[in-house]
């Protein structure tokens, strides 16, 4: 009877994790095809008409810097330069159309030229491929993952569900947030666990909610030296 209130309090008695693919940075453009779809089907369809172009330009945009996301890392530092870069670049165009009052509708007409269009089937294509490949996603990560218990820490993976013991007692754990977009998408980030008795750490890429993640392992692991020491 104590010992199922001290599970209690403790927390939970044991903590997925799951390393994900890249992939699955992509639903925010995913969310803006579905926003294509509804808003061509609702305006009528037609990408040849003037209103195609507002979706299709959404779109790519959201695209392009999805892919930038994905395709590079951006730490901190490397984010803080950014930030500068492009408050130094907004401030630059600004003193441009400033002095020249011609050249910035002149930049908006050459922009204005450029009207991508895409049909309702294509966003509803492209939502429909995505999701699918995102469900492959989870399914997959059903036969792959870890678990972390007050004891000992268990790697679940195969089709029949093979298991892998470690030690969890003296289990070291690292947090590294290396991508402050991936973060902002979807709290995730690289966990580092080290088992007191392996050679090799074991590095999982995109765990979602990484610090809840680490505050859940801490919580479990810290109680599980009190009663440790109690016990002594």
């Amino acid at each position: 009877m104590s010992s199922q209130n001290d599970s209690d309090d403790d927390g939970p008695g044991s903590v997925f994790l799951v390393s994900y693919p890249k992939i699955v940075f992509l639903y925010p453009t995913v969310l803006a095809a579905l926003f294509g779809a509804i808003y061509m089907m609702a305006k009528g369809g037609d990408p040849s008409a003037e209103y195609a172009s507002f979706p299709g330009r959404l779109f790519l945009l959201v695209f392009l810097v999805n892919l930038v996301v994905i395709s590079f890392d951006f730490p901190r530092t490397t984010s803080l330069t950014w930030f500068f870069a492009a408050i130094a670049i907004a401030i630059g165009l600004w003193t441009l159309f400033r002095l020249n009052p011609d050249f910035a509708p002149w930049v908006t007409r050459q922009m204005m030229k450029i009207t991508p269009a895409m049909n309702t089937s294509f966003y509803v294509l492209y939502v429909l491929l995505m999701m699918f490949l995102f469900v492959c996603v989870i399914v997959s990560r059903r036969f792959d993952y870890w678990e972390v218990r007050g004891n000992e820490l268990l790697h679940h993976h195969g089709i029949l569900s093979d298991l892998e013991r470690f030690s969890a007692p003296n289990l070291r754990i690292d947090k590294e947030i290396n991508d402050v977009f991936e973060y902002l998408l979807l709290r995730s980030g690289r966990l580092i666990l080290h088992p007191s008795q392996e050679r090799r750490a074991i590095v999982l890429e995109n765990v979602f909610f990484i610090n809840q993640k680490e505050e859940q392992i801490t919580r479990m692991l810290g109680a599980l030296q009190v009663r440790v020491r109690t016990d002594k």
